[in-house]
């Protein structure tokens, strides 16, 4: 499926996205996880037919968007997505979101619900989960932790952390010497606006959430299994063999459940008039 390059210029940051000209129909957009880039999707645009028009994006900071900008937080990534949405005249779409991406997404459809169709979250914490004590601190300290390690350190097992695949984790070690040293940290500190306690919340749309059996990432493994039973509208499937990039380490697996998803949601909506 060819996509078309473009760019939006916005708080101090060319925003490189790729899209599908002139589509009239159901609309997939995918958001990346933080340190990387569009390509982490590669995997899950072939498998997609023409019916759904495809839009990826390098977030502020990450790949071609760069420099980073005025600022870096999940509320300004969403800013940004709506402006390129309303360029595009996408009104609503089903956001597939993987780790960060996830978490953009999670408040997309919390602040702005009209412009959501539904979800799918690959191996993100839950932005409205209660937290236990060591839990905010470590996720407070994570920034400054970031700066004092050694750089190609931290770029390493960052990415051993993250993939269980030789070539997905060269790929991992590349977007993140892309992104800096500088910038690395900023943008774990930005994603920290994105999670707020909210005991009542559920999300009203239909959506998919999937883990890597492996994924040993913060406590998303172990938070998974019980934010789905929470939740009225979601599924949740493990993908074996795979760590925090699920999509990209066990592409067939996750692309089964995925596509499956699809095919329900959009079934339904169509059934629904």
């Amino acid at each position: 499926m060819k996509l078309k390059q473009r760019v939006l210029e916005k708080d101090g940051c060319p925003i490189h996205y790729w899209v599908t000209a002139n589509h009239r129909g159901p609309w997939l957009i995918f958001m990346h996880g933080a340190g990387t880039d569009h390509r982490m999707f590669a995997e899950q645009l072939h498998v997609i037919d023409e019916t759904y028009g495809l839009l990826l994006w390098d977030a502020r900071g990450h790949g071609l968007s760069r420099p980073i900008g005025t600022d870096f937080t999940i509320k300004l990534l969403i800013d940004d997505m709506l402006a390129i949405m309303t360029k595009e005249g996408i009104e609503k779409a089903t956001f597939i979101g993987q780790s960060m991406g996830g978490n953009a997404a999670q408040e997309l459809v919390f602040h702005h619900p009209d412009k959501v169709e539904s979800l799918v979250l690959i191996d993100c914490t839950c932005n409205t989960q209660k937290m236990t004590f060591i839990e905010k601190g470590l996720i407070t300290l994570t920034p400054l932790l970031l700066s004092l390690y050694p750089w190609k350190m931290l770029v390493n097992q960052s990415a051993r952390a993250s993939s269980i695949k030789p070539d997905v984790q060269a790929y991992l070690r590349e977007c993140f010497h892309t992104v800096g040293r500088k910038d690395f940290p900023k943008i774990f500190q930005g994603m920290q606006d994105c999670l707020h306690e909210e005991e009542t919340y559920h999300i009203q749309k239909r959506f998919l959430l999937v883990c890597g059996v492996n994924d040993q990432t913060g406590n998303i493994k172990k938070t998974a299994p019980r934010w789905a039973k929470r939740e009225p509208n979601g599924e949740f499937y493990w993908i074996d063999n795979a760590s925090h990039c699920a999509h990209q380490d066990n592409p067939e697996a996750f692309n089964k459940v995925f596509l499956s998803f699809l095919d329900n949601v959009y079934s339904s909506h169509s059934d629904n008039g």
